[in-house]
């Protein structure tokens, strides 16, 4: 099954119970078929948990939820050693982070130290507890919720928290013909979640999400499209707006998730519109604005258009 046939199966069966946010799960399918994890940003209400779990249900992927709060601790999320009285042993009981799919719900509503549970389960695919590392089941992908309109009691993200993430993908309103629909739904009676369980069918398993995941690192990238993208890293630096522009790493990241954009049209070779489709998710959480381009008005993903318009494309 290649990259394309997996999502056009995966969308088929999550859309039976996520509305009006077809981009959304595209961007978040092509930040799993990159082998990373996706930040999502977006108010209450607008199924942020929902499209988790059911793409969890549609790609037959084990998934798990944790609920962020002040008082979480670290070996909530990773596990922790228990005391056996038969056999008068510790044995490693493991947290909900052994799982293929992780939702890390309103993330920055814990503390730093636990936010930092997260870090080496990321970056390294393991956990350390007392010394042993534990390794995370593959494909291993964790999807974070951000509420962007409450601060009180939440703690920011710092930046290397925020890099962990390949992407940052913003759900918005749904539109009013797609609302209508939601509405509908609802008046059925059915609990939404219920449904996930009841409609949404798994049409993939651990072994063809490795796969689709291997055929993205084979898709071809021509010296063109590597000149591009380092141009337009080079570039991010010298705006006048930006205090911080794009690192080395995140023009890595950005030929990942350009190379799994392109598998994801049927194409096992990458154009310069992949790389701008992805701009702003992949740049949206890296750059930081000077506090003059904050006053006026300007946002992150304004800067990345005029960014995009300021690279000549190749041809």
């Amino acid at each position: 099954m290649t990259p394309d046939e997996l999502w056009g199966g995966v969308y088929e069966e999550v859309s039976k119970v996520v509305v009006g946010q077809g981009e959304v799960l595209r961007q978040i399918f092509a930040g799993l078929l990159a082998n990373g994890h996706v930040l999502i940003e977006g108010v209450p209400g607008i199924a942020k948990t929902l499209m988790a779990k059911a793409l969890a249900r549609a790609l037959g992927l084990n998934f798990s939820r944790i609920q962020f709060t002040p008082d979480l601790m670290p070996s909530d999320v990773t596990g922790t050693m228990v005391y056996e009285m038969q056999s008068a042993t510790f044995r490693f009981k493991r947290g909900p982070i052994f799982t293929n799919i992780l939702l890390a719900d309103e993330i920055n509503r814990t503390p730093p130290k636990t936010q930092a549970a997260l870090l080496e389960a990321m970056e390294e695919r393991q956990v350390t507890v007392d010394g042993t590392p534990h390794l995370l089941p593959k494909p291993f992908f964790v999807l974070a919720t951000l509420n962007p309109i409450e601060y009180e009691g939440t703690y920011p993200l710092p930046e290397a928290q925020l890099d962990r993430f390949l992407l940052k993908v913003i759900v918005d309103y749904p539109d009013e013909n797609h609302e209508r629909e939601i509405l509908l739904h609802s008046h059925k009676g059915v609990d939404i979640h219920r449904r996930v369980e009841m409609e949404v069918q798994p049409v993939a398993d651990a072994e063809k999400v490795l796969a689709a995941q291997a055929a993205v690192d084979n898709v071809t990238v021509v010296e063109e499209v590597f000149n591009y993208i380092a141009s337009l890293v080079r570039q991010s630096r010298q705006l006048f707006a930006i205090r911080l522009g794009a690192s080395p790493r995140a023009g890595v990241y950005w030929l990942r998730v350009s190379k799994a954009w392109a598998a994801l049209q049927g194409r096992d070779f990458v154009i310069p519109d992949d790389v701008k489709n992805v701009a702003k998710p992949i740049l949206r959480h890296r750059l930081i604005l000077k506090p003059e381009a904050e006053l006026e008005g300007l946002t992150p993903d304004a800067v990345i258009d005029g960014l995009l318009d300021s690279v000549p494309v190749p041809r």
